[in-house]
C-alpha cells in the first residue's frame, strides 16, 4: 500500500500525476489482499489465543482479559486515528511535493514488523494448542454426512435420534459432533446479530459525512470530519473499566440477572438510540443546507456593482448594492433576458444551464455584465497544521473585466492572499468559514484603492459538531455492552472458535449496502431513522431467541463424552486439578465462591 502511492515512481515528465495508473491500482488491490489474508488469520485466533492462557477455575481473570484486550483495541484505534491524518498531512516526493501518503501507510507496516519481534520474542511463555487441521472442513463433512445419513433413513422405521447431527456418530468422534451441535447453536442465535454491525460501522462514513456539512471550530483547535471518530476509542477506553468495575458488579449485588444475551440486548438498544440522535442532528443540519435546484430546474443570482435598476424578463431584480443582494432563485426556464436601465439601455440575453447554480455579475462598466458557472469545492480532508500563502497573478484584461481568475480550497479559517501585477502588489487576509463558497470580485483599481467585493455564494456550515457527541456516546455504549460480551459468550459457548463471531461484523456491512441501495430514501435523517427501526425489532426477536437459550460449558460437556470413551486419566487429572483448586481456595473466600460456580 505504501509503495502503491509513490507517485514518482511512474512519473517520467514529473508533473505529479503518474503516468502507469494500472501499475498503482494493481499494487493497492494486492496491498488489499494482503490486508485481508493477515487479517483473516489473526482476527479469528487472537481472541481464542488469548483465552487459552488461563485455566478453568480463573473465569473472573478472563473476562477482565477481553476487556483488556477490546482496550487494547481502542487504543490503537485513538492512535491511529490522531496519528494517520498528522502523518498524510506532510509533504514528500522526490519530483513534486504532495500529501505523503507513503508515509501514513509506511509507518503502521513499520510499527506491525516490530510488533511481529515483540510478539514472537514472547514465544516460550505462551501456553500453545495443538493444531487440529482444516476444522471447516472436517466440520462440514461431518455435516453433510448426517444430512445424508438422516436422508437415507427418513422412513419411520428407523427409531429418531435426539438430534440430527447424532446421525453422524456411526463414522465421526462424538466429541467433534459434540462440538459441532455446540457451534450451530451460537451461530443460530448469531443470525439477528448483525444488524448492530450495520448501525456500529456506519460511524465511519455516513456519521463522517455528517460531520463535513458541521463546523469543526472548538475555539482552541479545529477539528476535522474524520477525525470525529476519535470520540469512540475515546468513550471506549473510559467506559470499558467502569462498566467493568463498576456498572456490572453493581447490577449483580442489586440481584439482577444480568446475563451476557441481555447486555447483549441492552447494546443493540443503545445503537438504535444512537441512530435516533443522529436522525435529530440531520434534521438541524437539514435547515441549514442550501437549496439547491433539480435537474430541470436552474438557480441564479446577480451580483450589480453598477448604480443602475435591472430589470428582466421574467422577473424585476433592484441589487443597487453588492451587501443587499438576496440569496439565488430558482427558475424553471433557461432563457432569460436582462436589461440594465442605463443610457442607452443595455440588453442582453443568457441561456442558464440546468441543474446548477449561476451567478450573474454587472460590473461599472455594464458592457461586460457576464455569468459566472459555480462549482462548489468542500475542503473537508485536507491538510492539517500547514499555512499557507497563495500568489495570485492577474491578467490585465481579466482586472478590467473583474473575471473570476482562481478556484482556491482553503482548509484554515483564516487565510492570508497577495494580488500581484506586475510591479504593483496588494495583501489582505480574510476569514472562511467550514462548508461556505465565495466569490471575490477584483476592481482594477484595487491596487489604489485596496478595494474588493465578496459574495458569500453559500452560508457556511453553523450546526457545530459538538452535537455528534451524545450519538457517539449511545453507541459506544452499545459497543461495550454488545462487543466485548459477545467476546465472552463466543469463547465460553462455543469450542474457542471466534470465526462465527467476526462472520457477523462482515455480514452488518453487507446489508449496509443492501438497505441503501434499495431503500433510496430522499432524506438522510429518514434512513437513520429506518436502520434505527430494523435494529429495535432485530433486538426484539434477539431478546426472544436470548429468553430460550440455555447456557452451557463445552469443557464440561467434553469430559462427559471422554469418561464415556473409557477416556479415565485424563478424567483422573481434571478431578486432581479441582482438588488442589479448592485448596488453594480456601484461603480466600472469594475465590471459593467463584470456583463452586
Amino acid at each position: 500500500m505504501a509503495v502503491s502511492t509513490i507517485h514518482d515512481i511512474t512519473d517520467a515528465n514529473r508533473d505529479g500525476t503518474p503516468d502507469n495508473f494500472t501499475f498503482h491500482i494493481a499494487l493497492s488491490m494486492l496491498g488489499l489482499v494482503l490486508i485481508a489474508l493477515g487479517t483473516g488469520g489473526i482476527k479469528p485466533c487472537v481472541a481464542a489465543f488469548g483465552g487459552d492462557q488461563f485455566q478453568e477455575h480463573q473465569s473472573r481473570q478472563l473476562n477482565t482479559f477481553f476487556s483488556v484486550f477490546y482496550l487494547c483495541i481502542n487504543a490503537r484505534s485513538l492512535l491511529s486515528t490522531l496519528i494517520t491524518p498528522v502523518l498524510r498531512a506532510q509533504e514528500c516526493g522526490i519530483h513534486t511535493q504532495q500529501q505523503c501518503y507513503p508515509l501514513a501507510f509506511g509507518v503502521p507496516a513499520a510499527l506491525m514488523v516490530v510488533s511481529l519481534v515483540v510478539f514472537i520474542s514472547g514465544s516460550g511463555m505462551y501456553i500453545k494448542t495443538d493444531p487440529e487441521g482444516n476444522i471447516m472442513w472436517s466440520v462440514c463433512k461431518c455435516i453433510g454426512f448426517a444430512i445424508k445419513n438422516r436422508f437415507r433413513h427418513r422412513s419411520s422405521r428407523y427409531p429418531k435420534r435426539e438430534h440430527w447431527m447424532d446421525w453422524a456418530d456411526e463414522k465421526y468422534d462424538k466429541l467433534l459432533i459434540a462440538q459441532i451441535k455446540m457451534v450451530l447453536k451460537v451461530l443460530f442465535l448469531y443470525i439477528p446479530l448483525p444488524m448492530f454491525w450495520t448501525l456500529f460501522d456506519q460511524k465511519g462514513s455516513r456519521w463522517t459525512l455528517q460531520a463535513t456539512t458541521m463546523s469543526g471550530d472548538f475555539g482552541a483547535f479545529i477539528l476535522q470530519p474524520d477525525q470525529m471518530q476519535t470520540v469512540n476509542p475515546i468513550l471506549i477506553l473510559t467506559l470499558v473499566p467502569i462498566m467493568d468495575r463498576l456498572i456490572f458488579p453493581l447490577i449483580q449485588k442489586c440481584g439482577l440477572n444480568f446475563s451476557p444475551l441481555k447486555r447483549m440486548t441492552v447494546g443493540m438498544l443503545f445503537a438504535a438510540m444512537a441512530f435516533v440522535a443522529a436522525a435529530l442532528v440531520q434534521i438541524e443540519i437539514d435547515k441549514t443546507l442550501p437549496n439547491f435546484p433539480s435537474s430541470s430546474e436552474s438557480q441564479l443570482k446577480v451580483v450589480n456593482i453598477n448604480n443602475k435598476t435591472l430589470n428582466s424578463n421574467r422577473t424585476s431584480l433592484r441589487y443597487l448594492f453588492l451587501y443587499s443582494s438576496a440569496d439565488y432563485m430558482t427558475l424553471d426556464h433557461q432563457n432569460i433576458t436582462v436589461s440594465l436601465n442605463t443610457n442607452p439601455v443595455i440588453t442582453k440575453a443568457f441561456s442558464l444551464i440546468k441543474g446548477g447554480r449561476q451567478t450573474l455579475i454587472i460590473p461599472s462598466n455594464p458592457t461586460l455584465m457576464y455569468l459566472v458557472t459555480l462549482y462548489y469545492l468542500f475542503c473537508s480532508f485536507l491538510k492539517v497544521g500547514c499555512e499557507y500563502y497563495f500568489i495570485l497573478t492577474l491578467n490585465p484584461c481579466l482586472l478590467e473585466s473583474c473575471c473570476l481568475t482562481a478556484v482556491l480550497l482553503v482548509s484554515h479559517l483564516r487565510r492570508d492572499f497577495v494580488l500581484r501585477h506586475g510591479e504593483q502588489w496588494c495583501e489582505f487576509s480574510q476569514k472562511f468559514g467550514f462548508g461556505a463558497s465565495y466569490t471575490f470580485l477584483i476592481p482594477s483599481t484595487v491596487f489604489s484603492t485596496d478595494s474588493k467585493t465578496e459574495v458569500e455564494d453559500m452560508k457556511p456550515n453553523s450546526v457545530h459538531m459538538a452535537l455528534q457527541i451524545p450519538q457517539y456516546f449511545l453507541t459506544t455504549t452499545g459497543e461495550v455492552m454488545f462487543s466485548v460480551t459477545g467476546l465472552q459468550f463466543s469463547y465460553s459457548q462455543a469450542p474457542k472458535k471466534q470465526a462465527g463471531w467476526l462472520c457477523t461484523n462482515a455480514v452488518g456491512n453487507i446489508i449496509v449496502l443492501i438497505v441503501a441501495e434499495l431503500g433510496k430514501l430522499p432524506k438522510q435523517w429518514a434512513e437513520y431513522v429506518l436502520f434505527a427501526s430494523l435494529l429495535v425489532a432485530v433486538s426484539i426477536i434477539f431478546s426472544i431467541m436470548a429468553y430460550f437459550y440455555t447456557y452451557i460449558d463445552p469443557a464440561e460437556i467434553a469430559a462427559q463424552i471422554r469418561k464415556e470413551q473409557g477416556l479415565e486419566p485424563e478424567e483422573k487429572e481434571k478431578e486432581t486439578l479441582e482438588i488442589e483448586e479448592k485448596d488453594e481456595g480456601q484461603k480466600n473466600d472469594q475465590e471459593v465462591k467463584q470456583t463452586k460456580i
